[in-house]
């Protein structure tokens, strides 16, 4: 394990991703996917919203996530995928389990299944989407949680939970992986971070080296409860410009800097953020660096 870093990552490849967002059009969209590719990034992502959840307008585009990620996995050969992350408060988890595994069949196998409890109360009120309170949150997300993995991995499941129920349900086609399709889920609070520690492959975190470092305590002490070894854990970071303050795409010397301070506290994987501002000719420039990140 290297000199300051919080976890042992050494059985993970290192990584690097990009996040594009449907604020444009489809074309625009699958045009920055296929550069994404051609670029040797690893992964390309959608985010799950209805509209913007900051920095734009409401009144903007915005393709829902799951649909886009469908039509993007038919045109892409060979990027890892997903949605990042899932909002738990937007579908039952069985529907989101079978979106899952369609979408990894469209791929070849190439789906990471990003989850989490559900935020953006502005937009479950616009849609009429419930939005209960913290705690409730967390209960449903932990239910969705055994179900989906479940499914993934049972022939047939049963959950009598107290939010959602499944009945000796059957899922076909399986996962293309005989491992199954890795989950991601995005975390922060302690009672998340136990979720983590039970059901996830990797973690997400949106936020600086220090965010991580300040973390990082409390996802070692969950995975110590429930028996896991950290090392298992794959931990992914989401470098959005609004937590950083700054957009790390803009400037290759921020970018590789960035990545490096991540890297050394044990993070796998970066993830960042194309934003429509940003032309292709800069994130050429990032590309340039990613062989020597790697």
């Amino acid at each position: 394990m290297a000199t300051g870093s919080l976890v042992d990552s050494s059985r993970f490849p290192f990584q690097l991703g990009i996040a594009t967002g449907q604020t444009e059009a489809w074309g625009m969209i699958v045009e920055r996917w296929r550069a994404i590719e051609a670029l040797g990034f690893d992964s390309a992502w959608v985010f799950d919203h209805f509209m913007h959840a900051g920095g734009g307008s409401v009144d903007d585009t915005y393709l829902e996530g799951w649909t886009a990620l469908a039509g993007l996995a038919a045109l892409t050969p060979r990027v890892t995928l997903g949605v990042l992350v899932s909002g738990n408060t937007y579908r039952h988890p069985a529907l989101v389990a079978k979106q899952a595994v369609t979408v990894d069949q469209i791929s070849g196998g190439r789906l990471v299944l990003g989850l989490g409890a559900g935020w953006h109360e502005p937009e479950h009120r616009a849609y009429g989407f419930a939005f209960p309170p913290p705690g409730e949150r967390v209960g449903r997300f932990g239910e969705a949680l055994q179900i989906i993995t479940g499914l993934m991995r049972q022939e047939r499941t049963t959950v009598a939970g107290r939010y959602y129920q499944v009945d000796n349900a059957p899922f076909l086609p399986r996962p293309v992986r005989p491992s199954g399709v890795p989950i991601v889920v995005g975390a922060r609070g302690p009672q998340m971070l136990r979720l983590v520690a039970r059901y996830a492959d990797i973690w997400n975190i949106v936020g600086r080296p220090e965010d991580i470092r300040e973390t990082a305590p409390a996802l070692l002490d969950a995975c110590a409860a429930v028996g896991r070894d950290p090392a298992t854990l794959r931990w992914s970071v989401a470098a959005w410009p609004g937590r950083l303050g700054f957009d790390p795409l803009a400037s290759p010397a921020a970018y590789v800097d960035l990545v490096g301070r991540y890297r050394e506290l044990g993070v796998s994987e970066v993830i960042c953020m194309w934003q429509p501002t940003l032309d292709r000719t800069s994130l050429e420039r990032i590309a340039a660096e990613v062989p020597g990140l790697k």
